[in-house]
């Protein structure tokens, strides 16, 4: 594939990965705006809170917020070649605190500094696989996470399907 037309193919692929983001993050997976949750919770404090089940940490939420994250390490590194460490991490963070913050704001979840903390790790670790990538894989690096890429959008857009098969829409 060409290389214009190969970043052109990761940034459509960067593209579907931030709507399904955003569906995750802010619309909680739901199809219909009625079952949005409505409450308004902050938490500033690490590792607390809205984490803390049954008296434990909740590892699960942490670890799905570090994985969901991942991509965004990746695309942003195979989009960005020239950006520094520091320039993309900045940015993830950036766009998980405008995600925390939206949150709030809209009174659609809690606003946690955990979940800001774990979204951050998840993109840096994106950014780092993607630096060992081309160590190895060397000028192939952005074909082949492309073509990973893709397999994995279309599963994610076939498990959408498939839920919106059962579930009704109610705008």
């Amino acid at each position: 594939m060409e290389k214009n037309n190969q970043v052109k193919f990761t940034l459509g692929l960067f593209a579907v990965y931030l709507l399904v983001l955003i569906w995750i993050i802010l619309f909680k997976m739901q199809f219909s705006f009625n079952t949005l949750p409505h409450f308004r919770g902050l938490n500033l404090i690490p590792f607390a809170g809205s984490v803390v089940r049954d008296n434990q940490l909740d590892y699960n939420e942490i670890l799905l917020n570090v994985l969901i994250f991942i991509p965004f390490g990746l695309y942003l590194s195979m989009t960005k070649l020239n950006w520094s460490f520091w320039k993309r991490t900045i940015l993830i963070a950036s766009v998980s605190l405008l995600f925390e913050l939206l949150q709030f704001i809209f009174a659609i979840g809690g606003a946690d500094i955990t979940d800001l903390i774990g979204n951050t790790l998840g993109g840096t670790i994106g950014i780092g696989v993607y630096t060992v990538s081309t160590k190895i894989l060397k000028e192939k690096t952005n074909q082949i996470l492309n073509i990973l890429a893709l397999i994995g959008t279309i599963c994610i857009l076939l498990l959408g399907i498939i839920a919106m098969r059962f579930i009704t829409f109610k705008f």
